[in-house]
Parts: C-alpha cells; sequence; structure tokens
C-alpha cells in the first residue's frame, strides 16, 4: 500500500511516499481503508520530535520515531474485522482513531476508536473531528463545566479547535467570544459567537469583560494575564500551544498552573485530551442534528503531505486540513 513514512526527526521534507506492508490484523483489531485524514498540531509536534520532554516520556521515541506511518484522525470504510469485535462490519463507514492514518490502510487504535460515519458528511469532513473536536467537547463540558448564560472567551477561535469550541459552547446556551484575525471575524461570527475580538487591531487584555472561563488553545500569553479577564472564581483551560524546537514547549504551563491552584480561588485547568468513544458518538449525535459542521481550510492528496504539514505548522489553519487518501 501506499503511505507516508518518516524515518528521523525533523522538518517536513524528512516525510516520503512510499509502499510499505498493510497492517496485520489480529483477533482484536479492525483495519480501515482510508479516504481521508485530517492533520493536527499534534502531527508536526510527533514530526519534529518536540518538545524534547515528550522524548523522555516515551511517547513519541527517543532517537527516532516510535511510529513509521504518522497520522491519527481518520474516516473510511472497514476492510477487515478481527475475529474477536463486534459491531462493526467491513462496508462499513467510519471515523476515528486510527495509527498511521496517512496510508492506504490503518488499524484503528484502539478498535472502540471507530463509530459510524455521520451521513451527511463527506469523508475529508469526519476526518476533520476526532482529535480537535474531542478536545473542545472535554474542554467546554468536562473541564469548564460551562453552563447556559455563562461567558466564555476562546483564544484561537478559527483553528481546528477552536471552530468546534464556538460551536459547541454556542449549542449549550454560552455567550462565546472568540479571539481570532480580521480575516476570520466573520467566519467566528458564523459558528455562533456572540462578540469576536481582532487580535490585529485589539488587545483583549485590555476589555474591561470578565469571563466565566476562558479556552487557551494558543498558550503565547502568560498566565497571570489571563487571569486578570476571568471572573473571580473562573476556570482558565490550558490546552495547547507550543513551537518547534522547544525543549518543554506548552507543558511548561502545566506546572505553573497547578501551583496557581493552590493559592487562588479561580481555577487553572492544563488540560490534555483523551481519546473515548463515547464522545465520538456524542459528536457524531451533534453532527446529525445540524448543531456541529466542521470548517476545512483545504485538502491535500496523499503525495502532497509535506505541503500540508507544513502548512498546519505555520499556525494560521482556518479550521482543518486535511489529506484526501482514496
Amino acid at each position: 500500500m501506499k503511505a507516508i513514512v518518516q524515518e528521523r526527526f525533523g522538518a517536513p521534507e524528512v516525510l516520503r511516499l512510499a509502499d510499505v506492508d498493510v497492517p496485520s490484523v489480529g483477533p482484536d483489531d479492525v483495519l480501515v481503508r482510508i479516504r481521508a485524514a485530517a492533520l493536527n498540531p499534534y502531527d508536526w509536534h510527533m514530526l519534529r520530535g518536540d518538545p524534547y520532554v515528550a522524548r523522555l516520556l516515551g511517547g513519541v521515541g527517543l532517537r527516532r520515531p516510535k511510529a513509521r506511518v504518522p497520522g491519527i484522525d481518520a474516516a473510511g470504510v472497514v476492510e477487515v474485522v478481527g475475529a474477536h469485535v463486534r459491531g462493526l462490519a467491513p462496508g462499513d463507514e467510519v471515523f476515528g482513531l486510527c495509527a498511521g492514518s496517512l496510508a492506504e490502510y490503518a488499524l484503528a487504535a484502539p478498535r472502540d476508536a471507530l463509530v459510524p460515519k455521520p451521513a451527511r458528511l463527506t469523508f475529508e469532513q469526519a476526518a476533520a473531528i476526532p482529535l480537535a473536536a474531542g478536545t473542545a467537547l472535554q474542554a467546554i463540558r468536562d473541564v469548564a463545566r460551562m453552563q447556559a448564560g455563562q461567558r466564555l472567551l476562546v483564544i484561537g477561535a478559527a483553528g481546528g479547535i477552536g471552530t468546534f469550541a464556538v460551536q459547541i459552547a454556542a449549542g449549550l446556551g454560552v455567550e462565546v467570544t472568540g479571539v481570532c484575525s480580521t480575516r476570520n471575524v466573520d467566519l467566528v461570527r458564523a459558528l455562533g459567537a456572540v462578540d469576536t475580538v481582532d487580535y490585529t487591531a485589539e488587545d483583549f487584555l485590555e476589555r474591561p469583560e470578565r469571563y466565566d472561563a476562558i479556552l487557551d488553545n494558543i498558550s503565547n500569553v502568560p498566565l497571570r494575564r489571563l487571569r486578570r479577564v476571568l471572573t473571580p472564581s473562573g476556570t482558565l483551560v490550558v490546552n495547547g500551544g507550543g513551537a518547534p524546537g522547544r525543549i518543554f514547549g506548552a507543558v511548561t504551563n502545566f506546572p505553573r498552573g497547578l501551583a496557581l491552584n493552590a493559592v487562588v480561588r479561580q481555577r487553572i485547568r492544563p488540560f490534555i485530551w483523551k481519546p473515548r468513544q463515547a464522545d465520538l458518538v456524542a459528536l457524531a449525535d451533534l453532527v446529525d442534528a445540524g448543531r456541529l459542521t466542521p470548517v476545512l481550510d483545504r485538502a491535500y492528496a496523499l503525495p502532497d503531505a509535506e505541503e500540508s504539514l507544513r502548512h498546519v505548522e505555520g499556525g494560521h489553519v482556518r479550521g482543518k486540513v486535511v489529506v484526501t487518501v482514496a
């Protein structure tokens, strides 16, 4: 099969299109014929092997990538199911998590990380959902615990996680303010934000408004400054950020946040997404109800994976970047 492979850490040019073996299917596995894969900042962190501390923790690989074929978000058609697998059959259209999704075939990771694809979505749209929308859902519902009538500030509102977060929060009756650039103001409002801040023209930290929660998808503002625009009992959800080549990246905000929790009333919540099948089902239900629609920046062909990762790494993606595989 055709796949994008990575033999060493580095810039996007280390990627190449190659012929590799189709993954072997064990009794607990599901093999998916990938139709589309989506890219996330996670993928370029894995590409470069940063932040470097992640290599020491074992998830990335120390000297070379642990995963030869990159990618995790996927949508496609079930090809083969293992003898122990129930609830899926060859021919089912699915979306979810597949290890090495930048390939013609990949195994679900784990097997229960797949759910039926909503009929109203293309494979490209469905592939855009798992990591980004799952992160937005958990951040808003489980970490910030947003309720109708509360006020939420989403930093990076036009990005992959941000576009989902605005829609999910607005659907709960939350008053959303989105921070974005000039070209994305109309988009963020169309997704459900009641207000926007164009960061190229205005500093949201200088506004008089105070928010019940902040979802920070960028992590380029110190925590002490973000706390100024929170209510006294508000919640700051520290989700992402960092840049290639950093030793610690956004991980440095985690111990800082935990330390602040001990001395302030506000809740500082460093947050890492956890894959859950139930969340994929919940997201599919939102799609079916017309309350959630992926925003796609652009689609690339599989041989253009280098260019697609470079675009994601640039940090100004409008919604999600996807790779059409077949």
